[in-house]
């Protein structure tokens, strides 16, 4: 019980420890080079099937200049982890908050070298909300679990990608990850760190939520800028005012008591992921990390508004994947309170 306990409130360690299948964890790093040039998501994780007895390790590449993408597979008895802290090893290769060390291959696909991130900015965490999802952190029957480490933190040394070397120094980094049994219906994902002013970040979803009467939209919008993290959710009582999607961008409009969050986000070409499901590793996602993202923070008070910020991001990630017209009919029937009646923090 105690372990369970602080795993709960370290949800960037393993939170596997004795879950029978199906079951999947997974962390997602994302590279960006100073230049801009390079962007790279690196993406360790663990699929543990039906049965429980099978399933598999493994590491993720996704190269997004050319938007090809690797899947290396490892034994499932080649995953390892430190109880109550965020250390992973997959093989030859090690993942933790702080470093990233690889050295793996596969028949099409050779990535090594090693890496360390400086300034991380976590996510905030207390007792009641022990990470982006707040208090539903806390629900036991939760399809998928979501976790941000680090909203934006700088990185030092390199990585060999097939014979080539990346030079990460100066570059800005990203750190997430989800664990459950399987990914959510539909859903969007956006991820932004390279705003004008350093260290503005955006991270944020809408998905279909499994509920215990009717699943729900549920969203998690966080925008770090002048030092203050502006939370849109909805366990803080937040609402999607507007949420639509076409062949070309996303746009969200969110508002929580003073504040209101406008987002613009550009679909571009992507490379092809793996995301779970019941059976196995076998959800094919499209992922870009090329998009641009378009953001306004205004505040109101006393009848007059302020833009706090207006700004446009570049090397955006970004995901839309899923049956996207029943999470839209299902926003439009919510009216944008996503369910945010049953608790708020």
């Amino acid at each position: 019980m105690i372990r369970a306990f602080r795993r709960k409130m370290n949800p960037a360690c393993f939170q596997g420890g004795g879950r029978s299948g199906p079951y999947f964890e997974g962390w997602y790093y994302k590279l960006v080079t100073a230049d801009g040039d390079r962007a790279l998501a690196v993406i360790p994780g663990l699929f543990v099937d039906e049965r429980g007895d099978g399933g598999h390790a493994f590491i993720q590449v996704f190269d997004g200049r050319s938007n090809r993408t690797h899947y290396i597979r490892f034994p499932r008895a080649g995953f390892a982890s430190r109880d109550g802290v965020f250390d992973v090893t997959i093989g030859g290769s090690r993942f933790t908050a702080e470093r990233l060390a690889l050295d793996a291959r596969s028949e099409d696909c050779a990535i090594a070298g090693t890496l360390s991130f400086t300034g991380l900015s976590p996510w905030p965490r207390t007792l009641i909300s022990p990470g982006i999802m707040g208090w539903y952190s806390w629900v036991p029957f939760m399809e998928c679990y979501h976790g941000v480490i680090s909203l934006d933190h700088g990185i030092e040394g390199a990585l060999t990608l097939d014979g080539e070397e990346i030079d990460f120094t100066g570059g800005r980094g990203y750190i997430e990850k989800d664990w459950g049994v399987s990914f959510p219906e539909a859903w969007i994902w956006c991820q932004c760190n390279h705003f004008s002013f350093p260290g503005s970040s955006l991270t944020g979803s809408v998905a279909i939520i499994p509920w215990i009467r009717r699943p729900f939209p549920g969203f998690i919008f966080g925008l770090q800028h002048d030092g203050t993290l502006h939370r849109f959710t909805t366990y803080t009582g937040a609402r999607l005012r507007a949420f639509e999607v076409d062949d070309a961008e996303v746009h969200c409009v969110l508002t929580r008591k003073e504040h209101t969050l406008e987002i613009t986000a550009s679909r571009a070409p992507g490379g092809t992921l793996w995301a779970p499901t019941l059976r196995g590793m076998t959800h094919e996602i499209s992922e870009s990390m090329a998009s641009t993202v378009r953001v306004q923070l205004t505040e109101t008070r006393g009848g007059r508004s302020t833009v706090l910020l207006r700004d446009t991001g570049r090397h955006a990630g970004f995901e839309v994947a899923g049956d996207m017209q029943r999470l839209l009919a299902m926003h439009r029937q919510d009216g944008g309170y996503a369910n945010n009646n049953i608790g708020k923090e």
